[in-house]
């Protein structure tokens, strides 16, 4: 008789500290981005009960090193183990260089940034889309591995790269079983079809 497989779970971070309420320049998007690598979650956030509940059956959680992730992960419970894993990093978003006189808030940067990105190859010597690819598959062996083992994980990182992970999982036979969309501590549940 072979072992069921577990569940992969792909969550988000909860909400950063950094305002998003600012309008920039190309170049002082690139600044802001940079905070936002580094900085943690804004105060007073209550994480889904779901995600709490799903952070307590996982035989197996990994988290992204970014502080925001960490923090996200700690705040479902404190008494919580996890690995951190650099795999799991957002992808990069560099922005074309408009001119100055081109002000959007980070929520557009972030948005034209990702579309030069993915469709221009536009990546100013960071990953490129290629890259991050490649880095996803390799993710989606090592969870597939875990879950395999018969073990729930759940991932706690950032949305664009949750994305491809999840494409990676169901091009090896996952079927994504629960979309909770792309917001702050937002999760996707997989499940696999054999």
């Amino acid at each position: 008789m072979t072992q069921a497989s577990g569940s992969i779970t792909l969550a988000r971070h909860g909400e950063p500290a950094l305002s998003r309420e600012v309008r920039l320049t190309a170049g002082e998007y690139r600044d802001w981005w940079a905070r936002y690598e580094i900085g943690g979650l804004k105060e007073g956030q209550t994480p889904p009960a779901a995600l709490v509940s799903t952070a307590r059956e996982a035989g197996k959680l990994l988290v992204s090193t970014r502080r925001r992730a960490i923090e996200t992960a700690r705040g479902l419970s404190d008494d919580l183990e996890f690995t951190r894993d650099e795999a799991l990093i957002e992808a990069p978003l560099p922005p074309p260089n408009f001119p100055n006189w081109i002000r959007l808030s980070p929520r557009h940067w972030g948005f034209i940034a990702r579309v030069w990105w993915w469709f221009l190859d536009h990546h100013e010597g960071e990953e490129s889309r290629a890259e991050a690819e490649v880095r996803a598959d390799k993710v989606a062996v090592e969870l597939t591995a875990l879950a395999f083992s018969g073990q729930d994980v759940l991932v706690v990182a950032h949305g664009f790269f949750n994305h491809l992970i999840g494409r990676a999982l169901k091009r090896r036979g996952w079927r994504c079983t629960n979309d909770g969309g792309y917001q702050y501590w937002s999760a996707h549940r997989f499940e696999h079809r054999g």
